[in-house]
């Protein structure tokens, strides 16, 4: 989005007054604005602008309106998401976006993960977020079949992936085994769930009470529940507190049994061990592009630059995965 949001802007998108616009900071690919707005009753009304940060949404993300639209029916199920207010429309000139309702909590988890304020809401956090998974794996696919979520199959998406992994000209040796790794072991199925994509600490709105809300979800498609568990256990996510493999605050049986037990299918350990490699790698790719787009001067962005600087990190998660057989 190439010009920060108007007060006037917003306040004609939810028809209300609004006395504060402030940009947070968030993903890479998205600009976020907390915005205070007041009811015509008087309370405030405390939302959330969310648009894509080039004006429009990242190759292989969800279409803004299907993500808001998508995010409404999981609120509507009874998963814990943020009611969405307004989908923005062309005419607007703020690009791809929706506006939310602001939830309580803190999205940065390296602060959750760490306070003590949050070690009560830590403690639960497995059981909260497994049953998360387990409701929103059991979904209806039909009840998505309107909207433009991606589906391929397993094969296919790790064919795309070495595909934009090769288009940046870099070779890396432990990238090249990660993908003959998962060649070996890739069994194609047929999408069974709506996934996340994007399921991890980071995307996790929390308080000191536990969970509040899930956000981000962009990277929302049809395929395999195992994907969402794989990703959650990544490296990457657990800001540091590496000897907690669920997000940084919980351990991996406790988690599949949770999901279990909240009415998940039964987890196929092996099958979860590939997707927290895929998980893996498919950082370390990302953080090529990152780099990529601040490098070749499409999207100049320190932050972009900086991730792309942890390619390193991520051979390092992988070689440790092969060598030990965890991280």
């Amino acid at each position: 989005m190439a010009n920060a949001p108007t007060i006037e802007q917003v306040s004609a998108l939810v028809g209300a007054p609004v006395a504060r616009i402030e940009a947070l900071s968030g993903g890479a690919s998205s600009a976020t604005y907390a915005v205070d707005a007041v009811r015509s009753d008087g309370p405030p009304w405390p939302l959330i602008l969310q648009c894509a940060a080039t004006g429009s949404v990242p190759e292989g993300g969800l279409p803004r309106r299907d993500q808001a639209l998508l995010q409404q029916r999981m609120f509507d199920a009874g998963l814990p998401v943020a009611r969405v207010v307004r989908i923005l429309k062309a005419e607007d000139g703020l690009g791809e976006g929706y506006v939310m309702e602001r939830l309580p909590g803190e999205a940065l988890a390296p602060k959750w993960l760490k306070l003590p304020q949050y070690q009560a809401a830590r403690a639960g956090l497995t059981a909260q977020v497994a049953g998360v998974l387990a409701r929103l794996h059991a979904q209806p696919i039909a009840s998505v079949a309107d909207l433009r979520l991606p589906v391929a199959s397993t094969a296919e998406a790790l064919a795309r992936m070495f595909a934009n992994y090769r288009r940046f000209g870099v070779d890396s040796p432990v990238f090249d085994l990660a993908f003959a790794w998962l060649r070996e072991r890739v069994t194609d199925r047929p999408a069974s769930a709506i996934v996340h994509g994007d399921f991890r600490s980071g995307n996790f709105l929390i308080s000191e009470h536990g969970l509040e809300a899930v956000l981000d979800w962009e990277l929302a498609h049809l395929g395999d529940p195992h994907e969402d568990l794989g990703w959650l256990c990544c490296n990457a996510w657990r800001f540091g507190v590496w000897d907690k493999p669920v997000g940084g605050f919980g351990d991996r049986e406790a988690l599949y049994s949770a999901y279990e037990a909240a009415g998940g299918a039964p987890v196929d350990r092996a099958a979860t061990r590939l997707w927290e490699v895929w998980g893996t790698l498919k950082w370390g790719i990302a953080c090529l592009q990152l780099g990529d787009d601040h490098v070749s001067g499409r999207l100049r962005s320190v932050e972009r630059a900086a991730i792309g600087r942890r390619v390193s990190e991520v051979e390092l998660d992988l070689m440790h995965i092969f060598a030990k057989g965890d991280v």
